[in-house]
């Protein structure tokens, strides 16, 4: 036949089967995504396996509010509690705190990267970028540097175990061997968890101040989850390279000049303080508790000395360093040093009348700029409206402005120091605190960005310049 031509004849889809993938394929696109709905797979897991009677010392089952707190505040690593971890939970229930704390520190997807690396699997582009993405880096070579993560944590856990048990095993016996390790891994990933109730209830570490063992290790295991594997990685590349990145140089002047200076906030704010510094024996145990503190504040939930009974003064500041936090890629929470350093430096380019933003004689590009605001104005916002939200809520337990804003700093940066809210406050407060911890674990806006539904990122138009009023 003249003018024909060929027909082409597809073969139709079940109905709704090509429209459910494609949502399906939409709705897990993006990196932040996964990794946030892989954080919520493992809390609600954690939830029900904390419900359940084997969990709880009295054989019953444990309110699912309480346990979906417990379950974020350990995934979360925060350390934010409600029941003491020791008196209210079994063997069984601790073993699941420990490996949520495990799984939340180093990342459910950097987690399962490397042990399908590890079984010899090959890592396809998409898992690589998340694994980027988990860690929180675009500079190095993913296999090595996860690699790194999980082994270089391993090993950091195991180091501060095995000097645990040197003071721990004499005390409890057997039962030492499983508190070191607990204390070890909720101690480098931050999490502010430990198994001390036995001495008192929430009593953390507030009983070894005299130990400097026990002080020492724990202190030293939070600055190592707390400096970022970026951190390590770029030192150990350093014999080769001859060089440091930006990044590195940052995190370690601004972790050393935050310890330093909380140390001696807490100094200056508590010496004369006979509720917390005044009550210890001597100046050294002084002096090592302000120390202390000053690490533990900043990201990790630990306490040396009750923190309920601290003056307004240090508790306001503390707040400060607390929302700082740690560094990126790292196992604590904040809204990251990098982050404050970033801003500081932008305010002193602007009081200079300088149009470019300098660090160590590198100048940032705006979108860092631009990205660090962002964050602070929202870790900001949320951390304020949750203080105000539990101050309305729990008007019967006359929770003062200081405490909920306190403990709504500490829920973001995932520190895990209650001065007391925690346990008083509302169901309604406690889903708050839930929703900070999430959220600052994952990142403010990492967390808006797994919300973001849109399909394509908007094409770039050439708009009219406009000007406001500064």
């Amino acid at each position: 036949m003249t003018g024909s031509f060929p027909v082409r004849i597809s073969r139709p889809e079940p109905f709704g089967r090509g429209r459910k993938e494609a949502r399906f394929r939409f709705l897990f696109r993006f990196p932040a995504r996964i990794i946030a709905v892989s954080f919520a797979m493992v809390i609600l897991i954690g939830t029900f396996l904390l419900m359940l009677p084997a969990s709880s010392r009295d054989g019953s089952w444990t309110p699912l509010l309480d346990c979906l707190f417990t379950a974020t505040s350990a995934t979360c690593v925060t350390g934010l509690v409600i029941y003491d971890t020791y008196t209210h939970w079994t063997g069984f229930g601790q073993c699941v705190i420990l490996l949520l704390i495990q799984t939340g520190g180093l990342g459910l997807v950097t987690m399962t990267s490397f042990f399908s690396m590890a079984v010899g699997r090959r890592l396809e582009r998409r898992n690589l970028d998340l694994a980027r993405e988990s860690i929180g880096t675009q500079e190095f070579t993913i296999r090595p540097l996860l690699r790194l993560v999980v082994g270089g944590a391993l090993a950091a856990e195991g180091a501060g175990a095995l000097l645990l048990m040197i003071a721990l095993v004499p005390q409890y016996g057997a039962q030492g061997i499983f508190f070191s390790i607990f204390t070890a891994v909720s101690a480098f990933c931050n999490a502010g968890f430990d198994l001390f109730g036995g001495q008192g209830l929430f009593s953390s570490l507030t009983n070894y101040n005299g130990n400097p063992l026990i002080m020492g290790t724990v202190s030293a295991l939070i600055i190592a989850g707390g400096l970022g594997f970026v951190v390590y990685y770029d030192l150990f590349q350093y014999r080769r390279t001859r060089t440091l990145l930006l990044h590195t140089r940052v995190v370690l002047a601004a972790t050393g000049i935050l310890l330093l200076s909380g140390m001696l906030m807490t100094l200056a704010c508590e010496w004369t303080n006979p509720a917390t510094l005044g009550a210890l024996p001597n100046n050294a145990q002084r002096l090592g508790a302000a120390w202390f503190y000053s690490v533990t504040c900043r990201t990790a939930g630990f306490n040396s000395f009750p923190c309920d009974l601290m003056r307004g003064s240090t508790k306001v500041l503390s707040a400060l360093f607390m929302f700082i936090g740690a560094a990126p890629s790292s196992t604590g929470g904040g809204i990251k040093c990098t982050t404050a350093v970033v801003l500081a430096a932008t305010v002193c380019s602007v009081a200079r009348g300088d149009e470019e933003v300098v660090v160590f004689r590198r100048r940032l590009d705006h979108g860092t700029v631009y990205k660090s605001l962002a964050v602070v104005l929202m870790g900001l916002s949320a951390v304020a409206m949750s203080a105000a939200c539990v101050m309305l809520t729990d008007g019967a337990a006359e929770i003062s402005g200081i405490d909920a804003f306190y403990e709504s700093v500490s829920a973001f940066a995932t520190v895990g120091i209650s001065v007391g809210v925690t346990g008083a406050a509302s169901p309604v407060s406690r889903g708050l605190l839930i929703l900070l911890m999430y959220m600052g674990r994952l990142g403010p806006v990492s967390f808006l960005l797994s919300l973001a539904m849109r399909r394509e990122p908007s094409s770039r138009r050439v708009l009219p310049e406009g000007q406001i009023g500064i």
